[in-house]
């Protein structure tokens, strides 16, 4: 079998429902709406989670936890990520967002200690973990906190 001769398996592709052309379609009169009623109306139907009146599940289960407004959203990375650079680069969140590294700042960048760093560098970012700053500067990099 080459790619030119692949199929879907028979049975498998079922031509979609053509509503609303016809009697010759197989769902002409009433266009496989069945008979009356909201459904059947233009524009019918109730609304997702409505149970017909009956109180609906999101309303019965109880309300846990909240969502706290001024929380803090950091781009972490670990520092294994900076062996990238040359030695003697200094790392802001600029060059890690044009080097590909994070996507986006948020409200700053977090550096944590997972992996090793074989390059001296000056790392410039809002938060560090304790191990990570002490893994930089054994490997002869400055930390800046901004």
């Amino acid at each position: 079998m080459k790619l030119h001769e692949l199929r879907p398996a028979e049975g498998s592709k079922k031509a979609p429902k053509r509503i609303g052309r016809g009697t010759g379609s197989g769902l002409g009169r009433n266009a496989g709406k069945g008979e009356k009623g909201q459904k059947a109306r233009s524009g019918g139907g109730v609304r997702p989670g409505f149970e017909g009146g009956q109180m609906p599940l999101f309303r019965r289960l109880p309300k846990r936890g909240f969502t706290n407004i001024f929380s803090k959203k950091y781009a972490v990375i670990n520092i294994d990520r900076l062996n990238v650079f040359e030695n003697g680069t200094e790392v802001t969140p600029e060059v890690l967002v044009s080097t590909g590294i994070i996507n986006k700042v948020y409200d700053g960048v977090k550096i944590l200690a997972n992996g090793d760093l074989e390059k001296s560098l000056t790392v410039k970012a809002t938060k560090f973990s304790k191990t990570a700053v002490e893994k930089i500067e054994a490997a002869g990099g400055k930390v800046e906190v901004i």
